[in-house]
């Protein structure tokens, strides 16, 4: 990341720009003793807008509360597109999302769980919801269960949707024997195709399951972050089976292909063993299989419930299937019998009610997916703001409330409690205690080191900035990374070849490359230059690899800001060691090992070579050597560096500093055993 040195708040992203303005400090959220609820009230299912505040009660802990604020909210959407202002970075859409008189809306789509055909049917009434939903203050994001709560980006115009609802079709995997997931094809591999393996149908099952889940509920405490009034997610599923700990999982053994005869003179099958599917790791494909074994969907099911409702998100699951006889396709597999097919289909419509119920949403079960979801954009379209000065003790803990009224025949949905803060930060004697920035600053650097804990099959790292000249001219610079035979097998050992595109917000392609990795190698590094000026904003890196016939298993996409010249955002890292031949390589993977020297870059426009130092991961400056120069590059850039020797190093998280004039940047690696 990169603050100025002066800068009185910490940014919260890993690589922010030469002396951009870091994003505002969390604003301090209300929670404390002043509680905002949000209240829809409804007869028989519709609107209820003439109330007045002494026809609501609430009550907490059994106690009646004064209402201190009452208005009316009555939001008419269907706005143009182009009248609705676009916001113009993330923290500008967050800003945006935190109105208290706009609606957020999060598209859940849980790939996982929906057939291909439902993926095609929901589209277009999904569109057309979203459409009549969005007015001029009201934001919307999408999200899938690949995807990190961190990734998603609010707008208003629904245009960036729409393209990934029509290019991603279909994007729906439920029910499929091809699948596109590297862990799922590690299964494969390690038990047998799906289509003949039930031990790897099971293990599927329960790692979508897994997935899923722990994706909305990491949606639901960021969103908890982002505001305290009432969030809506619109999660497109078919519903979920939600597993209990079964460890009979672990003594089941792939079952044997069928065979027709044997070979005259061998004993052998007639019929071989079909070939694995990717790559054999047994290590890992035991190790997922323990943990999905003792896996408790019940149990991540009621935690998702819970910060749910302590984060005022309201859920509306819709499922595209619609109203369904069987749960399961029919053929190639052999069909399940029809009490236990009905006891599924059950389940799956049960946890969808269940989690709309309890989340204040509404369930959308039904063969009119348009109509429904105009019921959606009704319920969202009236509500009630409240607020109270809260007699409850400032003890941090979560207080439930209860909202009614008075008015006979009106059922009220609203959020179900909060939570309160400590009072210790209140009762600290004034001033209130300094902040350590200098702490917050390594702790956001050190943030995007979390993703190592998971294998990928494809890493990136990307720097946006300027090229020298008279005019400077705006420029992207990528490195990327395989993976390793886990993530992608043996097809990349012959070689590869990689497509990048920058895309502004709205889909629109600004610059493209290609690379070629070499038979051996990993790793690759680009520039992307624009057709065309481009203008301060953000923009979207889409990166595809594939080798000869074979695509590797993974689309990645990463989003960046180019800020104004000269400033510039991002950083390329450059590896050299015993593993790449003593050669300088870019990678993308910060993990390195003490045999090795890195090298960290960044764009720029001046002639001095600034100054380098070595943090620890607390923000302490350490005594290692860093070496801190300007290098011109063939392709006309310009690039600060800052090269160390690892050889000193115990393994840990360390950080890079790199300084220029009243400008740092800090970003973080690791080094190994």
């Amino acid at each position: 990341m990169i603050v100025p040195r002066s800068a009185p708040f910490v940014a919260a992203a890993a690589l922010a720009a030469w002396g951009q303005t870091p994003v505002p400090q969390p604003t301090f959220r209300t929670e404390a003793n002043y509680v905002r609820v949000d209240a829809y009230p409804t007869r028989n299912g519709a609107p209820v807008a003439d109330l007045t505040r002494d026809d609501f009660e609430i009550t907490e802990g059994g106690q009646l509360q004064n209402i201190e604020q009452f208005e009316h909210v009555n939001i008419r959407g269907n706005t143009p597109p182009e009248l609705r202002r676009e916001p113009n970075a993330v923290r500008e859409s967050l800003e945006m999302a935190r109105n208290p008189r706009a609606r957020v809306m999060v598209v859940f789509l849980d790939t996982g769980h929906v057939r291909v055909d439902g993926s095609h049917r929901i589209r277009q009434p999904l569109i057309d919801m979203l459409n009549r939903f969005v007015g001029e203050d009201d934001v919307v994001a999408v999200m899938t269960p690949e995807m990190s709560p961190r990734d998603i980006t609010f707008a208003r115009r629904t245009t960036a949707i729409e393209n990934f609802l029509t290019k991603q079709w279909p994007w729906g995997e439920r029910d499929t024997l091809v699948t596109r997931d590297a862990i799922e094809q590690m299964f494969e591999a390690c038990y047998g195709p799906s289509g003949k393996s039930a031990l790897t149908r099971a293990l599927i099952a329960r790692y979508r399951e897994r997935k899923t889940l722990e994706a909305l509920t990491g949606l639901t405490d960021w969103l908890h972050d982002v505001r305290e009034e009432r969030k809506a997610i619109l999660a497109v599923t078919d519903g979920w089976q939600l597993y209990k700990s079964d460890g009979a999982l672990l003594n089941r053994r792939p079952e044997p292909p069928p065979a027709i005869g044997t070979i005259p003179g061998t004993g052998r099958p007639a019929i071989a063993p079909d070939p694995a599917t990717g790559p054999i790791d047994s290590t890992a494909c035991e190790r997922y299989r323990t943990e999905l074994a003792y896996f408790d969907g019940e149990q991540q099911y009621r935690l998702l419930l819970d910060r749910a409702n302590r984060a005022n998100a309201s859920f509306y699951p819709v499922t595209p299937a619609g109203l369904v006889v069987f749960a399961s396709p029919l053929g190639p597999l052999p069909p399940l019998p029809l009490d236990v097919d009905g006891a599924i289909a059950r389940q799956r419509a049960e946890s969808m009610r269940t989690l709309a119920d309890a989340t204040d949403g509404l369930a959308i079960i039904s063969n009119d997916l348009e109509r429904v979801l105009r019921r959606v954009v009704g319920d969202l379209s009236s509500y009630y703001l409240l607020g109270y000065y809260s007699s409850g003790k400032l003890d941090g803990r979560f207080h439930p409330i209860s909202v009614r009224v008075k008015r006979p025949g009106v059922q009220v949905r609203a959020r179900r409690g909060y939570l309160a803060s400590s009072a210790a930060p209140i009762l600290a004697a004034d001033p209130a205690p300094e902040i350590n920035l200098e702490a917050l600053a390594a702790a956001a650097a050190i943030a995007p080191l979390a993703d190592y804990a998971r294998e990928l099959p494809l890493r990136l790292q990307a720097a946006a900035g300027w090229k020298p000249g008279a005019e400077p001219v705006a420029a992207v610079w990528l490195a990327g990374e395989l993976g390793g035979v886990a993530q992608l097998g043996d097809a990349w050992k012959g070689g590869a070849l990689v497509d990048a595109q920058l895309l502004t917000p709205e889909g629109k392609s600004v610059a493209t490359a290609s690379a070629t990795i070499a038979a051996g190698a990993r790793s690759f590094r680009v520039a992307l230059t624009p057709r065309e000026p481009l203008p301060e904003g953000d923009y979207v890196l889409r990166v595809g690899a594939r080798s000869g016939a074979a695509v590797i298993p993974s689309r990645e996409s990463l989003r960046l800001h180019l800020p104004a010249a000269p400033n510039a955002a991002g950083a390329i890292w450059i590896r050299r060691g015993p593993a790449t031949a003593n050669r300088e390589v870019p990678t993308a993977d910060l993990r390195f090992r003490r045999s090795e020297q890195v090298r960290v870059e960044i764009p720029t426009l001046a002639s001095a070579p600034g100054h380098a130092r070595l943090l620890d991961r607390t923000g302490k400056e350490l005594p290692a050597p860093v070496t801190a120069a300007v290098r011109d590059d063939a392709d006309g850039s310009r690039w600060i560096t800052a090269q160390l020797a690892l050889a000193a190093l115990a393994p840990g998280d360390y950080i890079m500093e790199l300084a220029e004039g009243e400008k740092r940047m800090l970003t973080a690696f690791r080094v190994i055993p």
